[in-house]
């Protein structure tokens, strides 16, 4: 998918770079598949079939970690080219411009996003199969493709290879086209990673804290932190009852 931009010169077709960011997610990507594809471990039934998602071990077992793994893992050759594809043409200048720790963020937050989404999605809708496992990066990959529109509404790519179009319209197509299917019982499930990296992507850019400085496991570490200082605090109130001291103690 070629695509050129108003703001270069007419009709010079760009090719983007390969920052570090992009070049890292595409290396590792590549040789998850090949690891996988040679040595088959990574299979519904394959010792490594907890790095995929499936909502129901996530909602009963805890397996948060899934959120993530599965971005890693894709179905064959076409379905990791074209994500890849869109990761490098797409990716490389929303890094360029936002620095690449910022781009990683965004990245995986879109996933992470896409993945809640599938997971509500099989438990809310009456065809939704919890034990039916999600995998592929095309979250994330929504995620970039909004961004990208959202900072590029007017550079024109070539859709398939052959159709100018767009930016702005691509994505307002493909998003189109996500949510119709996201209502046929076969696809709709699946359908709802694409639009939950959408979603999230959209929160993402338009929560300037969130887009300047987002820590993923922030939450997660303050809680701990405060249970920890609670626990701590218990533990020195028992004490001083023991000790038979009248002084109420505060810890602060």
């Amino acid at each position: 998918m070629s695509f050129r931009s108003r703001g270069r010169a007419t009709g010079v077709f760009y090719v983007p770079g390969f920052p570090k960011g992009v070049k890292w997610l595409l290396i590792s990507n590549v040789a998850v598949f090949i690891i996988g594809y040679f040595t088959g471990l990574i299979q519904i039934d394959g010792p490594l079939s907890y790095l995929m998602l499936f909502p129901d071990q996530v909602v009963k077992k805890f397996a948060v970690w899934q959120l993530v793994t599965y971005l890693f893992l894709h179905g064959g050759f076409g379905h990791i080219i074209w994500n890849m594809l869109a990761l490098w043409m797409f990716g490389a200048d929303l890094e360029s411009v936002w620095g690449t720790r910022k781009f990683i963020r965004f990245y995986f937050y879109c996933g992470i996003g896409a993945g809640i989404c599938v997971v509500l999605a099989n438990y809310i809708l009456p065809w939704g199969k919890p034990q039916v496992p999600t995998i592929g990066s095309s979250g994330a990959i929504f995620g970039i493709l909004l961004a990208y529109a959202m900072y590029y509404p007017t550079r024109t790519i070539l859709w398939a290879f052959l159709i100018p179009i767009q930016v702005k319209y691509f994505v307002m197509i493909i998003g189109a086209i996500a949510f119709m299917m996201s209502f046929q019982v076969n696809t709709g499930v699946s359908e709802f990673a694409h639009l939950g990296g959408m979603l999230f992507g959209y929160i993402f850019l338009k929560t300037p804290k969130m887009s300047l400085n987002l820590d993923v496991i922030g939450p997660v570490r303050n809680l701990y932190r405060n249970w920890k200082l609670q626990r701590a605090k218990k533990k020195f109130q028992v004490y001083l009852r023991k000790q038979g001291s009248p002084r109420d103690p505060t810890i602060h």
